[in-house]
């Protein structure tokens, strides 16, 4: 689970990020980035019905990316908010396919410690 501090809850958060964030499109992921002034990033994922009108397939993919995101968030750099955005082409991908898309927009975005 990811840890309460680390995750973008709030509307206002989200349309500050879709309005003035930077974004980079992968296969099956969007991602949208935006400098937050903390000492944490945040994090949102975004998957709408047309992925999937079954709410469990949905479910199982925020899980499987908030686990990339908590198992990479020491070495994530910190004051940035960090939207995924879920692209149809996501269905049917594996954990490791969905973990090498997310490690690399953040390299893209260079928010990987090395």
């Amino acid at each position: 689970m990811l840890p309460k501090p680390h995750r973008l809850l709030r509307e206002k958060d989200f349309q500050k990020i879709w309005g003035r964030g930077r974004s980079f499109y992968a296969k099956s992921l969007g991602f949208r980035l935006l400098k937050n002034n903390l000492d944490i990033s945040r994090f949102g994922i975004v998957i709408g019905n047309k992925i999937s009108k079954k709410a469990t397939a949905r479910n199982k993919i925020k899980r499987q990316l908030r686990e990339i995101i908590r198992l990479k968030l020491n070495q994530i750099a910190p004051g940035y908010d960090l939207i995924l955005i879920a692209l149809p082409s996501i269905l049917g991908k594996t954990y490791r396919e969905l973990e090498a898309e997310a490690i690399s927009a953040l390299r893209y975005f260079k928010l990987l410690k090395k």
